[in-house]
């Protein structure tokens, strides 16, 4: 059974989550992304995408929590990176 999910009710649900506004947006287009780019379909499951994505206010906060990342070249190297627009935040997948 899948349910179809409207940005705003995931927008809704992952700010709950913690994520911010801009955040959920930039979350939810790249699932769209993926999505028309393997042609499957996602199960929409905020606790899971929590568990695996986490929002950081900027690379300086990535690298307090990873000291062996030094530049943004190297944690796109070892995850999924998703730039928030018009921010210094990023959503790195966790790993």
């Amino acid at each position: 059974m899948k349910d179809t999910v409207t940005e705003y009710r995931f927008t809704d649900e992952m700010i709950k989550y913690g994520f911010s506004y801009e955040g959920t947006k930039a979350l939810f287009e790249y699932f769209e992304a993926y999505e028309e780019d393997t042609g499957e379909q996602m199960e929409f499951d905020p606790v899971a995408f929590r568990c695996s994505f986490h929002e950081y206010e900027s690379l300086k906060e990535v690298q307090e929590n990873y000291q062996d990342i030094k530049t943004i070249e190297d944690l796109h190297d070892r995850t999924t990176v998703i730039k928030v627009p018009s921010t210094d935040r990023l959503i790195v997948e966790e790993f």
